[in-house]
C-alpha cells in the first residue's frame, strides 16, 4: 500500500509540472493530454519561418598605392682582379749574387727606389786598374806635351839656320852646308809631327780608359736593382745568395701606382649599353660593404665563341684589393625618377604589360609602358600617374569591373623604395 502511494504521489508532481511550466511560458507548445484534462495554454508560438541567407562578400585584394621614387638600371658583372700596368724588374747585369734585399711582397715602393743589391767587389777592383791606367794615360800625355815643346823649339831653330843659309852668297856658304841645313830643318818637322803624334795616341788611350770608367760605373750602378715605377711588389722571386740572371725571371713585379681593376666578361648585348666612366659598385672577397669603381676601358672585340667582351673597372686606390682574386658587382647604367608599383603588380601577355587599377571598389585592367625592373620595383613609363592604386600581386581570376574589397599594404612602400634605389 506504501508503494503505491509513492508511485502516485511521483506522478501526480509530474503533472504539477508540466501544467506550471506550460502556464509559465510565453510561448507554450501544444500538449493534447493536458488539453483533454481542461488545463489552460499559455500563449501560443508563431509558426516557425526560415532565416534569410546574406549576400557574398566581394574578395579581398591587398593594393598598393604607385608613388615616384628613384630608379636605378645596372647589371651584374665579375671576373679577375688584375694589375693596369705591372712592370717586371729582373737583373741588368749576368752572373753577380744577391747579397741584399730591401723589399717584399706588398710593400709600397717609390720611383728608382734599390730593391736589390748585387755582389760589386769583382767591378771595385775594376775599377781600381781603370784608374792606374787613366794615370799611366795622363803621365803619357804630359811627356808627349813636353816632347812637343822641344820638338817645336828644334824645329825653330832648324828653321832659321836653314833662312840665313839661305840669304848668305855661295862663296860663303857651300850647297853641302844648304843641304844640312835643309836636312836638320825636315828632320825638327818630322820629329814635332811624331811628338804629336804620340800625343794624340795618349790622349786616346785615355778617352779609352775614360770610356771603360763610365762603363764600369754603368754596371756598378746596375748592381743595385731599383724600381722603374711606383706602385705596390706584387711578388718577389729574387733570393739572397741567388745568381742574378738579365735572361731570367723577373726578380720582383711591380703593380704601377698600385692601380688593381677588375678585368670582367661581358655579353654583347650589355656591352653595347656601357660606356667611360659609368659608375660601379664592386663587392671584395672577404670585404665587407662595397667599392666605388668606375668603368676604364671597355674592350672593342668580342670573343667570337663566347659572345663575350671584355669591360675593365678601375678600383680607387686604396681598395683592398689583391690581384688574381675574383670579385662582383653591378654596373650602374642609369639612375632616373619614376612611378613605381610592385613587380607582381605588373601582368605580361602578349598584347603588352597590364597592371589592375582599382578605383573605388571596381577593378580596370589598363595598359603601361615598363621600364626599369627590379625583384620588387617595376618602373612604368607610360599608363599610370603616382597616386593610382593597384592590386598587389595580379590575379588572373579578376577581370575588369569586378567589384573587390581593397585593403592596403602594410610596410610594402617602404621596402620598395629602398629596394628600387639601391
Amino acid at each position: 500500500m506504501r508503494h503505491k502511494l509513492r508511485w502516485a504521489g511521483i506522478v501526480a508532481a509530474m503533472l504539477v509540472a508540466l501544467v506550471g511550466a506550460r502556464l509559465m511560458s510565453p510561448c507554450a507548445p501544444s500538449l493534447a493530454f493536458l488539453d483533454r484534462l481542461g488545463v489552460p495554454a499559455g500563449k501560443s508560438c508563431p509558426p516557425a519561418t526560415r532565416a534569410e541567407t546574406p549576400a557574398p562578400l566581394p574578395p579581398a585584394v591587398t593594393v598598393t598605392q604607385a608613388t615616384m621614387r628613384d630608379f636605378v638600371d645596372r647589371f651584374f658583372v665579375s671576373g679577375t682582379l688584375v694589375a693596369r700596368d705591372e712592370a717586371m724588374v729582373g737583373a741588368q747585369i749576368d752572373s753577380l749574387r744577391i747579397v741584399e734585399l730591401l723589399a717584399d711582397d706588398g710593400d709600397r715602393v717609390t720611383k728608382g727606389q734599390v730593391l736589390a743589391r748585387l755582389d760589386r767587389s769583382q767591378l771595385d777592383a775594376q775599377v781600381a786598374q781603370n784608374d792606374a791606367a787613366l794615370a799611366r794615360a795622363d803621365a803619357a800625355i804630359a811627356q808627349a806635351t813636353s816632347q812637343i815643346a822641344q820638338f817645336d823649339a828644334t824645329l825653330a831653330q832648324a828653321q832659321a839656320d836653314l833662312d840665313r843659309a839661305r840669304k848668305l852668297d855661295v862663296q860663303i856658304v857651300t850647297q853641302a852646308t844648304l843641304d844640312q841645313r835643309v836636312a836638320a830643318f825636315r828632320t825638327a818637322q818630322a820629329v814635332l809631327s811624331a811628338g804629336k803624334g804620340a800625343l794624340a795616341v795618349s790622349q786616346a788611350d785615355k778617352a779609352s780608359r775614360l770610356g771603360e770608367r763610365r762603363e764600369l760605373m754603368v754596371r756598378i750602378d746596375r748592381t743595385e736593382v731599383k724600381a722603374p715605377v711606383a706602385g705596390i711588389v706584387s711578388r718577389r722571386t729574387a733570393r739572397l745568395g741567388a745568381v742574378a740572371m738579365s735572361n731570367g725571371d723577373a726578380l720582383f713585379r711591380i703593380v704601377t701606382d698600385a692601380a688593381i681593376e677588375l678585368e670582367a666578361d661581358v655579353p654583347e648585348q650589355s656591352l653595347a649599353r656601357v660606356t667611360l666612366g659609368m659608375q660601379a659598385k664592386i663587392a671584395l672577397p672577404g670585404v665587407e660593404g662595397e667599392n666605388e669603381a668606375k668603368v676604364r676601358l671597355i674592350s672593342e672585340e668580342v670573343d667570337k665563341a663566347t659572345r663575350l667582351g671584355k669591360v675593365r673597372i678601375a678600383l680607387p686606390p686604396d681598395a683592398p684589393a689583391r690581384i688574381g682574386s675574383f670579385a662582383s658587382g653591378v654596373v650602374v647604367i642609369a639612375r632616373r625618377p619614376g612611378v613605381g608599383v610592385p613587380t607582381s603588380a605588373v601582368t605580361r601577355g602578349e598584347d603588352g604589360d597590364f597592371v589592375q587599377v582599382v578605383k573605388g571598389d571596381r577593378v580596370e585592367l589598363r595598359k603601361v609602358k615598363v621600364g626599369i625592373t627590379n625583384l620588387r620595383q617595376t618602373e612604368l613609363r607610360e599608363g599610370l600617374d603616382a597616386g593610382e592604386t593597384v592590386v598587389t600581386r595580379a590575379a588572373a581570376f579578376l577581370r575588369s569591373g569586378d567589384v573587390v574589397r581593397p585593403i592596403a599594404a602594410v610596410g610594402a612602400s617602404a621596402d620598395g623604395v629602398r629596394e628600387a634605389a639601391r
